[in-house]
C-alpha cells in the first residue's frame, strides 16, 4: 500500500517538473484555466463538460508523455540519432494531434452567440473583474515564458 500511495507523490512530481521546464505544458494550463473560466456561460450538459475535461486532460498527458520522450532519448548515441528523433517528433505529432481535436470539440462547443453575450456582459457589467482578467494576461505571459529553466 505505501508503494501505492508514493505513486502518486512521484506522479505529482512529475507534473511538477514538466511545470518549470516545459513551457508548451505551461501554456496548456494557461489556455485550460481560461477554457474553464468561459465554460459556465455556455450552458454546457454534463456530456459537455465531460468532452471539456476529456480534451483538456488528454492534451496535458499528452504533453507529458512527449515531455518523458524527450528526455528519455535527450542524448542518444551516433548509431540512435535519426530513431531518436523519429521518437520525438512522433511523440510532439500526438500532442498535436490531440490538440487540434480538442480545437475542433471547442469550437463545436463553444459556437454559441448567446453564450459569448453572456460572458461578454457579465464582464462588463463586473469592471473590476474585468481588470483582474485583463490583469491575469501578462501573468499568464510571465508563467508561460518567463518561468521555468533558462539555456
Amino acid at each position: 500500500m505505501r508503494a501505492f500511495i508514493a505513486s502518486f507523490g512521484y506522479a505529482a512530481r512529475g507534473v511538477g517538473r514538466a511545470v518549470q521546464a516545459e513551457r508548451n505544458f505551461r501554456f496548456e494550463l494557461c489556455a485550460a484555466a481560461y477554457v474553464l473560466l468561459a465554460c459556465p456561460f455556455f450552458g454546457f450538459t454534463p456530456a459537455e463538460w465531460a468532452l471539456v475535461f476529456v480534451c483538456i486532460g488528454g492534451v496535458l498527458a499528452l504533453e507529458l508523455v512527449n515531455s518523458a520522450i524527450e528526455r528519455a532519448v535527450e542524448d542518444p548515441d551516433p548509431a540512435h540519432w535519426r530513431p531518436a528523433g523519429a521518437a520525438k517528433d512522433m511523440a510532439a505529432g500526438a500532442v498535436l494531434a490531440a490538440g487540434l481535436a480538442a480545437l475542433a470539440a471547442g469550437v463545436a462547443l463553444f459556437w454559441r452567440p448567446g453564450g459569448w453575450l453572456a460572458l461578454f456582459g457579465w464582464f462588463a457589467a463586473r469592471p473590476a473583474v474585468l481588470a483582474a482578467l485583463a490583469a491575469s494576461l501578462p501573468a499568464a505571459g510571465w508563467f508561460v515564458f518567463g518561468m521555468g529553466k533558462k539555456g
